[in-house]
């Protein structure tokens, strides 16, 4: 098998399994898992001011994940109000979240990331025919790295699941609270 192939035949299935992973969480019942929501406001915070250090070689796309950010944010707070909290006998504390918000939210990033693909694609087969006939040494660097649209959709994400497992940890300390006190 060629080389380059190879690069497709470990990313693709592992795209794939990320890809029906979020699709799944966006369905019916969801344990909460405190642990793991705190780990995920961690990683996003953590890409998100990572993602923003771009923003120092171009503003365009600081400006782009800070707009995302806030618009998340906003979907965050919407999709809290739209999240309903259950006990479940075997799973235990649950959370059912919105469908539409993460549907439309999975089908934006997936959306951006096939057009950027089919957008790149002869961008980066002309690159490497500049590189094959290019002098050894030379830089071949290309500006289709950096898009505020995707900034802004990776800061869409960032915003939501920021303020969304936030949210969910506080509504779930009052539901176990608020459930606690009519047991008693």
């Amino acid at each position: 098998m060629p080389a380059h192939l190879m690069n497709y035949v470990i990313i693709v299935p592992l795209v794939v399994l990320m890809i029906w992973r979020r699709i799944s969480r966006n369905f019916g019942r969801q344990p909460i898992r405190r642990g793991r929501m705190i780990a995920r406001i961690a990683i996003f915070a953590v890409i998100g001011a990572l993602l923003m250090l771009a923003g120092l070689h171009d503003i365009r796309l600081a400006e782009g994940l800070l707009g995302g950010a806030v618009v998340g944010a906003a979907l965050g707070f919407a999709g809290l109000r739209l999240t309903r909290f259950e006990t479940d006998p075997v799973k235990g504390d649950c959370y059912v979240p919105n469908p539409w918000i993460g549907a439309v939210l999975t089908a934006l990033l997936l959306g951006r990331l096939v057009w950027r693909f089919m957008a790149l694609t002869p961008q980066m087969q002309q690159a490497q025919a500049l590189a094959a006939s290019a002098p050894p040494g030379t830089s071949m660097q290309m500006g289709y790295q950096a898009s505020p649209l995707t900034m802004l959709l990776i800061g869409l994400l960032v915003g939501y699941y920021i303020v969304y497992f936030a949210g969910l940890l506080v509504h779930h300390k009052r539901y176990q609270q608020s459930h606690a006190t009519t047991l008693a």
